[in-house]
């Protein structure tokens, strides 16, 4: 079987993790990114790698490589989290990683001597937010399903006869589901920490993975180990910070628990930055002002992390002048920015979620029959 080489290997390859969860329109910026962290010859595997899980002697039949030659591969691949392997039965089984939940997230992710760590933040950075068609061709033209979720702080939601939080919008469900926790360096404040562009004081390391998800990243020194209780403990500081959770959008088995701030991370600058309001599925509560309680301290607004309250005054005059708290349930008024190329038809995210495709069992929460 020939394999493909020089550029036309990236091109291929470009197109491939097209067919993942989220869209990739083609560029410069796109093409940097494959030949910083892929070799030609590990392009030319995960372009021929089916798009759910295979083990490696169906991967020797549909690469074309022999099954030792392969295996190096494969274990140079899933080391950068550009595939991710799974035990299953009696054999690892293998699959694509796609850009986000992915991709970016574990490279960023990635710590020690000799890594191209700020090469890779400005890698990212150029082609995830200033060149705009990442953000058109996954969020814009109201896409309404994302990979992502917000979950409730289950302590700020109020107690009602007729409220019922459901498993699946509980933190503390999703850790009673598991027996295996891993934390490791947060992505997005990572690649901003690169940047010069973190501004917040929260610390790297909060990306939480659970069960099968957090064996992977624990096998591939990704994340490291911990405890039910310091897990526990890591949300519950969360909590006292203010970060917002947000999760892979699948009903059952979540895997990546994101604590987002408002300044470093990329689903929550998509809304308040960017204009994109269904960058992230929201949770099934909404925020509320007590009237009477209100005494336009202005916490909320400096709290919120997509800048959607507002302190606004009711018109009168000197010391009769009042203020309020307002929450903005429209889209943003921010302008997205306009992509260089046209990213193509619009799509939702009809693709399985990584979760899906290789943390079996994960059940998508919203989701739609694939376009023709």
């Amino acid at each position: 079987m020939g394999h493909l080489v020089g550029k036309d290997v990236f091109r291929e390859l470009g197109r491939k993790l097209d067919g993942l969860e989220m869209r990739l329109p083609w560029n410069d910026a796109l093409h940097a990114i494959l030949k910083e962290l892929y070799s030609a010859e590990e392009a030319d595997v995960v372009v021929r790698m089916p798009y759910g899980l295979s083990t490696l002697a169906q991967l020797v039949r549909t690469t074309g490589h022999e099954e030792t030659a392969l295996r190096k591969i494969l274990d140079a691949l899933t080391a950068k989290g550009l595939v991710v392997d799974v035990w299953l039965g009696e054999a690892y089984h293998y699959v694509p990683s796609p850009m986000v939940v992915g991709i970016f997230e574990f490279t960023m992710m990635r710590a020690g001597p000799g890594l191209n760590t700020k090469v890779w933040a400005k890698l990212f950075h150029d082609y995830l937010e200033v060149d705009g068609s990442f953000g058109a061709a996954n969020f814009g033209r109201g896409m309404q399903v994302q990979v992502m979720r917000t979950l409730p702080h289950e302590e700020a939601l109020q107690s009602a006869e007729c409220l019922e939080v459901l498993d699946y919008e509980r933190a503390s469900e999703l850790l009673g589901q598991t027996d295996r926790f891993a934390i490791g360096l947060c992505s997005c404040r990572h690649e901003k920490l690169h940047l010069g562009a973190k501004t917040c004081e929260v610390p790297l390391e909060k990306c939480s993975s659970l069960g099968r998800a957090a064996d992977f990243m624990i096998r591939h020194n990704l994340a490291r180990e911990v405890s039910r209780t310091e897990m526990e403990e890591s949300f519950a500081e969360s909590r006292e910070m203010g970060l917002v959770l947000n999760v892979d959008n699948v009903r059952r088995n979540a895997r990546f628990v994101c604590q987002c701030c408002k300044c470093c991370c990329a689903p929550l600058l998509a809304i308040s930055k960017y204009g994109y309001p269904n960058s992230i599925v929201t949770s099934n509560y909404v925020a509320t002002i007590g009237d009477d309680s209100c005494t336009s301290c202005g916490q909320c607004a400096e709290a919120c992390p997509i800048d959607a309250i507002a302190i606004v005054s009711d018109g009168g005059r000197g010391a009769e002048e009042t203020a309020t708290a307002r929450v903005e349930t429209r889209a943003p008024s921010t302008t997205p920015s306009s992509p260089k190329k046209s990213p193509g038809p619009s799509r939702a995210s009809t693709v399985p979620s990584l979760s899906t495709r290789a943390f079996p069992s994960a059940i998508r929460r919203n989701s739609r029959p694939r376009p023709p």
